[in-house]
C-alpha cells in the first residue's frame, strides 16, 4: 500500500493559494478582462526546440489520434483572439515532460492573458502591478522600483562580452568553463542560455523587479522582431521579469502574421530533428486563425505557482501545490 499518498502542500497553504488565486481573478475583473477556459488537450504541441510536449493517444470521431498536452494555452487563446474576444485571461493547467525541480512540475498552473491594442510596455506595467497585488502592500512595496534591462548589457556587465558579436568558438568556450561543460558542439543560444542561467539570473530581481528587454531575434518564438536602436540587429520584440532571482513571466508583442509563424513551426522541426529530437504536429487551427485575422497586440504567461512560492516564503513550487510530481 502507498504510504505517500498525502499532499505536498499543507493544508494552510492550499487556503492561502485560493485566497491569492482569488486575488488575481479580482484584479482582472477591475479592469474587465474576460476569464476563459480552453482545452488542454490539441492536434498541434508546442514546436519550441527546449520544450518537450506530451502526447496522447486518444480515441475521436476521426478514430485514433494523437493529440498533445498544452505547454501553454497560447495557441487556443489566439483563436478566441482572431473570432474577436477582447482582452482574456485564463489559469491554465499545462505540462511540459522532464521538467522537475525546486521551480518545475511536470503539469503547473500557468497565467496567461492577452491585450489586444495594447503595446509591450503596457503589459508590462500591468503586469509590475499584477505582481504587486498578489505579493500584497508589504511585500509589494518591498520588492522595489520597476527597472527595465536590456539582454545585450546584462552581458556585457557580468560576462564582459557582447552576446549578439562574440565569435561562437570564444562563446562555446566560455559556456563550457562557466558550465563546466563540454559546449563544443552547443549552438549559440543554447550556451546564452546556459551563462544567462548561470551567471545573470542569480542578480536579477534583487533590490527591484527587472523586466529584461532587446532578446535575440532567434529567441523570438511567437513575437514579433524589431531593430535594437544601437545598431540596428534584430531583436526580439519580447520580456522576461525577475523578482528574488526567479524568473515569473515572459511577455511578447504577439506575432500576427500566418505565413511567418508558419515558416517559424517549420524552422523548429527542423532544428528537432537536427537535434535528434521527436518532431511535433503543428496546430493548423492556430495558423488558420491568424490567416483570419487576429488584432494586433501583447500577451504574457507567468507561472502562478512561482509566485505564490515567492509570496508565502516556500523553497519550491512542490510545498504550493496539493500533489506534486511524483505524488501525483
Amino acid at each position: 500500500m502507498a504510504t505517500d499518498w498525502r499532499p505536498t502542500a499543507s493544508l494552510e497553504t492550499l487556503r492561502e493559494r485560493a485566497r491569492l488565486l482569488a486575488e488575481v481573478r479580482a484584479f482582472f475583473a477591475s479592469r474587465s478582462v474576460l476569464e476563459v477556459e480552453t482545452p488542454v488537450l490539441g492536434h498541434g504541441g508546442s514546436t519550441d526546440l527546449h520544450l518537450a510536449s506530451l502526447g496522447v493517444q486518444a480515441t475521436t470521431p476521426a478514430g485514433r489520434e494523437r493529440l498533445w498536452l498544452q505547454t501553454s494555452p497560447e495557441f487556443a487563446m489566439k483563436r478566441l483572439l482572431a473570432e474577436g474576444s477582447g482582452p482574456i485571461f485564463q489559469l491554465a493547467r499545462c505540462f511540459r515532460d522532464g521538467e522537475v525541480g525546486r521551480r518545475h512540475n511536470l503539469e503547473f498552473t500557468l497565467l496567461e492573458w492577452y491585450r489586444p491594442g495594447f503595446s509591450l510596455d503596457e503589459l508590462i506595467e500591468e503586469t509590475v502591478a499584477l505582481v504587486r497585488r498578489v505579493l500584497g502592500r508589504e511585500l509589494g512595496d518591498e520588492a522595489g522600483p520597476l527597472r527595465r534591462r536590456r539582454y545585450r548589457e546584462l552581458f556585457r556587465e557580468y560576462l564582459a562580452i557582447d552576446p549578439f558579436s562574440i565569435e561562437l568558438a570564444a562563446l562555446r568556450r566560455l559556456a563550457g568553463e562557466r558550465g563546466g561543460l563540454t559546449m563544443s558542439d552547443a549552438s549559440r543560444d543554447d550556451c546564452l542560455d546556459l551563462l544567462i542561467s548561470l551567471a545573470i539570473e542569480p542578480h536579477l530581481g534583487l533590490g527591484g523587479i527587472d523586466v529584461v528587454v532587446d532578446y535575440p531575434a532567434s529567441q523570438a518564438a511567437l513575437a514579433r522582431r524589431h531593430r535594437d536602436p544601437e545598431d540596428g540587429k534584430w531583436v526580439a520584440s519580447r520580456f522576461e521579469l525577475y523578482l528574488d532571482g526567479l524568473e515569473l513571466a515572459n511577455g511578447y508583442d504577439e506575432l500576427t502574421d500566418a505565413d511567418e509563424q508558419a515558416a517559424r513551426f517549420n524552422d523548429d522541426n527542423l532544428a528537432r530533428r537536427a537535434a535528434g529530437l521527436p518532431e511535433v504536429d503543428v496546430d493548423v487551427r492556430l495558423l488558420a486563425a491568424l490567416a483570419h485575422g487576429m488584432p494586433a497586440g501583447s500577451g504574457v504567461a507567468l507561472g502562478i505557482d512561482r509566485l505564490i512560492q515567492l509570496v508565502l516564503g516556500k523553497s519550491s513550487v512542490a510545498e504550493v501545490m496539493a500533489f506534486a510530481t511524483p505524488r501525483c
